[in-house]
């Protein structure tokens, strides 16, 4: 089994892919299938050993044994973290991580003027809609910023737009002022709104979808009207139902992402075993 984890500003996301045991119409094994998958918070104190009882239980829940890992792989853009994640892979899954990082094969050429400034779940969210979906294509990734990824035909990946996220853009109405209260992000039942949490609602999510439409169209009209525009991230479903542009929801875009960007360096990603140890049960 592949593990592959996407680790964002505010959650993580776990997937677990398990090869198919049958075989395709020409004789070879079929695409490795997702078999569970997670979204839990990312805590940049949590320690090797806390993120390590979390991940077994998981698997546990999931009736997923941790010794079926044979790798795994990583999308971070939290720094701090890369360290107790490979710590955590080594320990408890007894696997060396890949990082998706300069250096790593992924199949596709970064046009931007410096490709270290892109973050790794862009380039596995390019990786992925290309493989998927063809070129040229616009992946909206609603996270804690939404990101707005261009692929050219050639599959190149030439750049994007980043805007503050529509839970960064809440947050921000809800501290600075006095007497406006938190709201669930939704869409309402009309535009007016006849309360203060319905027009609040009304403001969010019109809000935001006409400055994810708007900015779509300015996309296409540098790459062309027939761009496949796609979605993925938490609230990916919501806005994508509104857009007039966004022809696909996809939730496991970046799972399947990172999975191809593995079987791409599968030769250089032998499973390495690392052999327990005493240190393996004490408390960090």
């Amino acid at each position: 089994m592949l593990l592959v984890l996407d680790v964002g500003n505010t959650n993580t996301v776990l997937g677990v892919f398990d090869q198919a045991t049958d075989e395709d119409e020409n004789g070879s094994p079929r695409q490795q299938q997702l078999v569970a998958n997670w979204r839990v918070a990312t805590i940049a104190t949590q320690t090797i050993d806390e993120y390590g009882v979390l991940f077994r239980n998981l698997f546990a829940m999931a009736n997923l044994e941790a010794k079926g890992i044979h790798g795994i792989i990583i999308s971070s853009v939290v720094p701090p973290l890369n360290y107790t994640l490979r710590s955590v892979c080594e320990r408890y899954f007894g696997t060396k991580p890949l990082f998706v990082e300069p250096g790593v094969k992924t199949g596709m050429p970064v046009l931007y003027d410096n490709p270290s400034e892109v973050g790794a779940d862009r380039i596995v969210n390019g990786v992925a809609a290309f493989e998927k979906y063809g070129g040229p294509c616009v992946v909206v990734d609603f996270g804690t910023a939404t990101t707005f990824d261009c692929v050219s035909a050639r599959g190149e990946y030439q750049g994007g737009v980043i805007c503050p996220g529509i839970g960064i853009s809440a947050d921000a109405l809800f501290t600075r002022t006095a007497r406006l209260p938190r709201v669930d992000i939704r869409k309402p039942a009309r535009t007016i709104g006849t309360t203060t949490v319905a027009s609040l609602q009304s403001g969010l999510y019109y809000g935001y979808l006409g400055l994810v439409d708007g900015i779509l169209e300015r996309l296409l009209g540098e790459m062309g009207e027939n761009t496949t525009i796609l979605a993925t991230g938490g609230l990916a479903a919501l806005i994508g139902k509104g857009s007039k542009y966004i022809k696909h929801v996809d939730e496991f875009l970046t799972l399947d992402g990172l999975r191809i960007i593995w079987e791409r360096n599968a030769p250089a990603t032998e499973r390495s075993v690392a052999k327990p140890s005493s240190s393996s049960k004490t408390r960090r």
